[in-house]
Formats: structure tokens, C-alpha cells, sequence
């Protein structure tokens, strides 16, 4: 097996020099997120080494409650992490956001652990936790895009919608444009994603597992099931949010509820 290189405190902090040079483009740039690098980079720290504690202990333990436990405090967090970003609190976005989310997020999991993988039980936290967790992590920011361009289009193009439906038209008519180019705007990064792989970048977790000693030919099998659940878990979890969230954009009688008139 490769000998993988230690890297020691000291050069842990010397990496702090990227997040330095980030903060003096912030102040320099007047962008006004230094708060947010900062907060970034204290959580990056914290749960990142909170997370590796907590998984030696799953697999000592190896309980199909922890492990689904783990999936979904993963799940809620990045709700919350989404929901809050869309900056919309009178449509109570966090509830269809979670929903959409653990459905698809786990669908994809257990296909991909307990089918494509064949991981034996499918909860194995060694193969569950990883894989599920990078379903989570991109998937989110695909939601997260889908949704702001679901707002963000429905904001601009209120009259238009308010006349389809004085039209007699059904709220998903009136929308169905709005469906189509949000749910493709959630799909598009991980589709480049798939079109630069190899070329344009090489991925993380194919080389993680060579540098630890893995045969390359199945690391790359491993790195292309990834890029292939990616597009499956940004497709299914896009639609269903963007699902969810449409419906709450509308009244009983039709009547386009946000955003709110003079808001």
C-alpha cells in the first residue's frame, strides 16, 4: 500500500493562507463576506473533525440506526443550510425542502450502496455514510439553485403568471416554463460535472483511493458510479423541490401568494 504522507498542524495552518487571501479580496473588493469566511472556516474545523470521532465510532459500532441516524441529522443540516439561503420565510420552505431531500437523497443511497456497489448489509456506515454523503453535499447546492431560480423567476414574471391564470389557466401551466428552466438549472452542474471529469479536473474520492493504495481501474469504476448518482441525485431532488415549493407559491383559489404585492 502507497505510503500517504502526513500532514502536521503547522502545515494545516499554513493552508489558512488561502482563506487569508480570500478575506483580502473580500475587504479589498468591498464584498462584505469576511463574517462568512470566518464562520466557514471555524465550522470546516469543527465538524470536520467532530465527523471523524463520530464515524470511528459508527463503525465500531456498526448499528443501522446510527448509520440512518447519521443520514439524517446530514439530511436536516443541509435544509437548514438551503432554506436559509433562499431568504424566504413566509413561504416556511423547510419542511417540503427536507422532504424532497430525504427521498431523494435516500432512493439514491440505497440503490447506489445496497444495488450498484452491493455493499453487504446496505447500511454498511464504511460505504453508506461516504457515498451518501456526497449525494447530500452536491445535491444540495443543485436544490439550492433550482429554487432561487424558481423564486427569482416567479418574482420577475408575476403579471405574466397573473394573466395566464385570468386566463383560466392551472398554476402548473402558468409555470411550466418556470418548472422546466429552474429544474434545468439545478441539473446543468453536475451534467458539466460529468463533461470535464478527467480533463478538466481529476475527482476527489478516485484520487483518495489511489493514493491509498487502491487498484486505479476500480477506483475509476467507484469515481464513474459517483458522477452517474450525482446527476441522478441533483435530477430527483431538484424536481421534487421545485415541485413542493411551487405549490406552496399558490392560494386555494389559484391566487399567486409570493411574492407578496409591494414587497
Amino acid at each position: 500500500m502507497a505510503s500517504v504522507p502526513v500532514i502536521a498542524p503547522w502545515q494545516l495552518g499554513v493552508a489558512l493562507v488561502f482563506i487569508a487571501g480570500a478575506g483580502a479580496a473580500s475587504v479589498w473588493l468591498k464584498l462584505g463576506l469576511g463574517k462568512q469566511l470566518l464562520v466557514g472556516v471555524v465550522r470546516t474545523f469543527l465538524q470536520l473533525f467532530l465527523l471523524g470521532y463520530a464515524l470511528v465510532y459508527i463503525f465500531r459500532v456498526n448499528s443501522p440506526w446510527l448509520v440512518v441516524g447519521g443520514f439524517l441529522v446530514m439530511v436536516v443540516f443541509a435544509a437548514r443550510i438551503v432554506s436559509g439561503r433562499l431568504n424566504a420565510p413566509q413561504l416556511r420552505v423547510f419542511n417540503p425542502i427536507f422532504l424532497s431531500m430525504l427521498l431523494s437523497y435516500g432512493v439514491i443511497s440505497y440503490l447506489v450502496v445496497g444495488v450498484v456497489v452491493g455493499a453487504q448489509p446496505w447500511w454498511n456506515p464504511k460505504f453508506f455514510l461516504p457515498l451518501a454523503g456526497m449525494v447530500v453535499g452536491n445535491s444540495m447546492n443543485a436544490i439550492a439553485l433550482a429554487l432561487e431560480r424558481l423564486l427569482g423567476e416567479v418574482e420577475n414574471r408575476r403579471a405574466e403568471i397573473e394573466c395566464w391564470l385570468m386566463l383560466g389557466a392551472e398554476p402548473t401551466e402558468a409555470t411550466a416554463s418556470i418548472f422546466a428552466a429552474s429544474v434545468r438549472a439545478g441539473m446543468i452542474p453536475s451534467i458539466n460535472a460529468m463533461m470535464g471529469v478527467g480533463v478538466v479536473f481529476i475527482p476527489g474520492m478516485m484520487s483518495g483511493q489511489i493514493l491509498a493504495g487502491v487498484d486505479p481501474t476500480l477506483a475509476i469504476r467507484y469515481q464513474i458510479v459517483v458522477m452517474l448518482m450525482l446527476v441522478g441525485s441533483t435530477t430527483l431532488g431538484s424536481t421534487m423541490g421545485v415541485w413542493l415549493i411551487r405549490r406552496r407559491l399558490f392560494g386555494p383559489g389559484w391566487q399567486l401568494l409570493w411574492p407578496r404585492e409591494g414587497a
